[in-house]
């Protein structure tokens, strides 16, 4: 999400792309890293087409989906026609200031955040981040799922960086693998793992677990270079306290 929507144009090969049957291992332990949910409030910014934030309405959440891409908006709102669930959408941009509370679908503060995928797609990090964590209640978590930004690419798979530059230098680019279909088509912005990290810090939302899940074996088969390295990053984050020992969802 950011002040362009790059996904309107290829709203269609995208939700094609990513079905509502999760069986990847990222959004499936960042899924994992969200529970409890049932009977919670749930945001999900840059929320696309709605996969994720179905799959936690049928865990019981109280869902509102937000995007900036019109056109995946659509397809969000026509799949609850299709099949209801209760979740709300919202066309917003929530990296705007001051942080848009009072037009994401329901009042008051929501339990949990979640992002899955989406932090690369926002320019304004801590737009995001300052909404995230005026949205969130204290103790709220919020959960995000990344490429790694660690992830040096393989052999027609695009890393995190571009080919020949370096990790250290952040910003955005166009992917040009052969095999990243999606990042050739809208690109990403590359951050360091020490900017996102201390960007959510800023935010007082503290990291309370890491994941680095393995890609699926038929995935790591096809492009074993690449599957050496980490490809995923999941992270559990919690608002306003930084002491593990007392988790918010006790």
């Amino acid at each position: 999400m950011s002040g362009i929507a790059r996904y309107d144009e290829i709203a269609d090969f995208y939700a094609a792309g990513w079905a509502d049957d999760i069986d990847d291992p990222a959004s499936r332990r960042l899924l994992e890293l969200l529970e409890p949910v049932a009977g919670r409030r749930v945001l999900e910014i840059a929320c696309g087409h709605g996969r994720i934030s179905r799959a936690l309405a049928r865990r019981g959440a109280e869902v509102v989906g937000a995007d900036i891409s019109a056109a995946l908006i659509e397809k969000a709102e026509a799949a609850e026609r299709e099949a209801p669930l209760g979740v709300r959408y919202v066309h917003a941009d929530v990296t705007a200031r001051p942080a848009p509370q009072g037009r994401l679908g329901v009042a008051g503060p929501f339990d949990v955040v979640v992002c899955s995928f989406g932090l690369s797609d926002i320019d304004d990090l801590e737009g995001a981040l300052a909404t995230t964590a005026a949205v969130l209640r204290p103790g709220g978590v919020f959960a995000c799922s990344i490429l790694h930004p660690c992830f040096p690419g393989g052999q027609e798979v695009s890393g995190s960086w571009p080919t020949g530059g370096r990790y250290h230098d952040e910003g955005w680019w166009r992917a040009d693998g052969e095999l990243s279909s999606l990042r050739r088509q809208v690109g990403a912005n590359h951050r360091t793992l020490s900017t996102y990290v201390n960007a959510l810090r800023r935010h007082d939302l503290w990291v309370e677990e890491v994941a680095e899940p393995e890609p699926a074996s038929a995935w790591a088969s096809k492009r074993p270079d690449a599957a050496r390295f980490p490809v995923f990053l999941v992270l559990r984050c919690v608002k306003g306290d930084a002491d593990p020992r007392h988790p918010p969802s006790a």
